[in-house]
């Protein structure tokens, strides 16, 4: 396999020298899932330039596993990838910072995010990894549960959930919740064979997936939504520094109009993940306020302290999320 991706590559550079290149896109989603939506846009646009550069996209992790393709980016044996980015955290545990509880109120909130300083410290992480965002993103999500409804930390206790992040995972390890990880992309058999009781992800994926097939209760995002994860379109920083000028703007000019996309449907998504719920009988509760900061309270005794005392810099880090208002 290593082989086979450094031959690709080693192509990949020779076609640079003849200013025609194709660059291979990997992702875990469904096509029919908002992230491959944005990653077809770019790189339908990217064709419509002209510019003698392709973009061919391997979705439903058949290129690399879902939680397997930071690394390979960073090395340029893969060129871009739609990546929600805390599956890096092991790699970079400041990534834990982009699924923390509570930390984005809203989708604009998220917006305002992705242009600030603090998106700019990860950003520098990134680079040092040899790695640079295209497309900035975040996604709303719920709770999900073959058992009963999850508004509140005590509903969980005694569940075995999957949660996607390390901030999340403490949160409900201090809920008194088990925690059984693994990608979105295999919750659906997970939750058939009994390993998993409850859930949070996105709202796109609890569609995409057909997690409705296998739950009793629904927790959607709504005005209120504990659950914002970051998932930008990346790709490797040296394989975008090899493109001719040409081929750079074009990258920019379609992820600009992608990212724009991927704000309004990521507002939208929310409200449409209900129906195909309703539509098979699930159970739809809602999160109040007084839910919500109940599980920010426990979230600040437990992943918030432990992310400080984990990280360097990790409260300066906190601290420049917290500035944006």
């Amino acid at each position: 396999m290593i082989k086979h991706l450094l031959a690709t590559a080693a192509f990949s550079i020779a076609a640079f020298g003849a200013h025609s290149a194709e660059l291979r896109l990997s992702h875990q989603f469904a096509p029919n899932d908002i992230r491959h939506k944005v990653a077809q846009m770019v790189a339908d646009d990217v064709e419509a330039a002209n510019v003698d550069l392709s973009i061919r996209i391997f979705p439903s992790s058949s290129l690399f596993k879902a939680t397997e393709q930071y690394q390979p980016l960073s090395r340029g044996q893969l060129d871009m990838t739609v990546l929600p980015l805390s599956y890096a955290g092991g790699q970079r545990p400041e990534y834990n910072l982009t699924l923390m509880p509570g930390l984005v109120k809203d989708h604009d909130h998220a917006a305002r995010m992705n242009e600030s300083p603090f998106m700019q410290a990860l950003e520098d992480i990134m680079a040092e990894d040899d790695v640079m965002v295209l497309v900035h993103g975040y996604l709303a999500g719920g709770f999900a549960s073959k058992e009963k409804c999850i508004t509140k930390p005590e509903d969980v206790k005694g569940m075995t959930v999957r949660a996607a992040g390390k901030a999340f995972e403490q949160m409900l390890e201090g809920a008194g919740a088990s925690i059984s990880s693994m990608p979105s992309s295999e919750a659906y058999s997970g939750m058939q064979q009994g390993i998993l009781d409850a859930m949070n992800t996105s709202s796109s994926s609890f569609v995409s997936f057909r997690l409705y097939e296998q739950v009793k209760c629904y927790t959607p995002a709504g005005d209120v939504a504990l659950w914002f994860m970051y998932q930008p379109l990346l790709i490797n920083k040296s394989t975008f520094e090899g493109l001719t000028p040409e081929q750079q703007q074009a990258l920019r000019d379609a992820s600009e109009k992608a990212q724009a996309f991927y704000l309004e449907e990521a507002k939208k998504e929310d409200a449409a993940s209900i129906e195909p719920f309703e539509k098979a009988g699930v159970e739809i509760a809602r999160m109040t306020p007084e839910n919500f900061e109940a599980w920010r309270k426990l979230a600040e005794e437990t992943s918030y302290k432990a992310f400080v005392e984990e990280v360097p810099e990790g409260q300066k880090l906190l601290d420049m999320a917290f500035e944006v208002k």
